[in-house]
C-alpha cells in the first residue's frame, strides 16, 4: 500500500523526477509525457463521471477504469524490470483488463445505430466530457507508441493494447449517453461535410 504522508519533497525542484525504480529522468522525457497524460485522461474521466453519476451500470465501469489508469501509470513507470531485479512483482496491465473493456464496449455499443458519419463532440454534457477524455486517451496512446519506438520492449503489449481499447470505450461510451436508455438522449451530432462553405 501506498503512504504519502508529506505531498512536498522539493526533489524535483530541478526538473527531474523518480521512476518507481528510483531512477532519476528529466520530466519532459516520453515515460513521463506518457504517463502524465494517462493521468490527464483518469482526470478528464473523473470529471465525465459527474456528468454520468445517474447512470449505475457505466459509472462502475469508468470508476474500474480510473483503478485501470492507475495501474497503467505504474506499469509506465517500472521500464522493462523484472521480479528478480526488481525484487518485488512489478504492477502490470494484463490481458483480462482489456478483454474486460472489450466486453463493456460490446455492451454499451449493443443497441446504438449504425454509424453513417463521422461524430462531432458534443450533445449532452456526458458525451462533450467523454469525447474529451476520449481526446486525451489518444494522445496518451501516441506518446505510448512513441516511447516504445524510443525504447523497443519497454512497453507492455498488454499495456499498449488497454490504451487502444480504452479510447474505443470512450467513444461509444459518449454514443451510448447521447442516445439514452430511456430514448430521451439527443442521439449522434454528426459530421456535415463542407456545411459551411
Amino acid at each position: 500500500m501506498v503512504t504519502l504522508n508529506r505531498i512536498y519533497t522539493r526533489t524535483g525542484d530541478k526538473g527531474t523526477t523518480s521512476l518507481a525504480t528510483g531512477e532519476r529522468v528529466p520530466k519532459h522525457t516520453l515515460r513521463i509525457e506518457s504517463y502524465g497524460t494517462v493521468d490527464e485522461t483518469n482526470a478528464a474521466i473523473g470529471i465525465a463521471r459527474l456528468a454520468t453519476a445517474d447512470d449505475a451500470r457505466l459509472d462502475a465501469m469508468l470508476s474500474r477504469i480510473q483503478n485501470d489508469l492507475f495501474d497503467l501509470g505504474a506499469d509506465l513507470a517500472t521500464p522493462g524490470k523484472t521480479k528478480e531485479e526488481l525484487g518485488y512483482e512489478p504492477l502490470r496491465i494484463v490481458e483480462a483488463q482489456v478483454t474486460r473493456l472489450e466486453h463493456e464496449i460490446d455492451t454499451l455499443n449493443a443497441n446504438l445505430a449504425p454509424l453513417r458519419s463521422f461524430v462531432l463532440p458534443g450533445g449532452t454534457a456526458a458525451a462533450a466530457h467523454l469525447h474529451l477524455a476520449r481526446a486525451i486517451c489518444r494522445r496518451a496512446e501516441r506518446l505510448m507508441v512513441a516511447l516504445e519506438a524510443a525504447e523497443p520492449g519497454l512497453v507492455s503489449e498488454p499495456a499498449l493494447k488497454y490504451v487502444n481499447r480504452l479510447s474505443d470505450f470512450l467513444f461509444v461510451a459518449a454514443r451510448y449517453v447521447n442516445w439514452a436508455p430511456d430514448g430521451r438522449g439527443p442521439g449522434d451530432v454528426l459530421w456535415t461535410p463542407g456545411a459551411n462553405r
